[in-house]
């Protein structure tokens, strides 16, 4: 059997590169809080998109990334990325059958699970007082969840991407 080569995967990295872009764009103080968790959202429908391409590897390369943007403990994003890569992943047959309400609010617990350890994290570093606001950041995303998903599922069918 003759592999399949990939098409247009770069149109992938460039997404992840946008992700790492917009997860440190200045955005006005009092709405900072309210960041969505981009990166991981991009990841989360690569993942589901492409679990053959997309995986917990480059869920922490992507992490690692991410801690050197943020100057934070190197390997807490990484950590938090691979977590929601693998919940993703290990949820992936029934979240391609939800529909898109149900996937939002899938996403909200993945990622709320991801920031409560985020939270930990930065409470064992002594980086951040314990919040619960840390918890808002996943709200935004899982509403975002099916624009980003819509989205990138007519690019990916425009530029065949697999």
């Amino acid at each position: 059997m003759v592999g399949t080569r990939s098409k247009n995967g770069w149109v992938v990295w460039f997404t992840f590169l946008i992700g790492l872009l917009l997860s440190v764009w200045p955005m006005p103080q009092f709405m900072e809080v309210f960041r969505p968790l981009w990166l991981a959202l991009l990841l989360a429908f690569w993942t589901l998109a492409l679990p053959h391409k997309i995986g917990m590897t480059t869920a922490f390369l992507l992490g690692l990334a991410e801690d050197v943007l943020y100057g934070t403990l190197l390997g807490q994003n990484a950590l938090v990325l691979t977590l929601i890569t693998f919940l993703v992943l290990s949820l992936q047959q029934r979240l391609r059958m939800f529909p898109m309400w149900q996937q939002s609010l899938v996403i909200l617990v993945v990622f709320g699970l991801a920031q409560l350890v985020q939270l930990w994290l930065s409470a064992l570093t002594g980086n951040r007082q314990p919040t619960l606001a840390l918890i808002w950041p996943a709200v935004t995303s899982a509403l975002l969840w099916p624009w980003i998903s819509y989205g990138l599922r007519g690019l990916r069918r425009r530029l065949s991407i697999n």
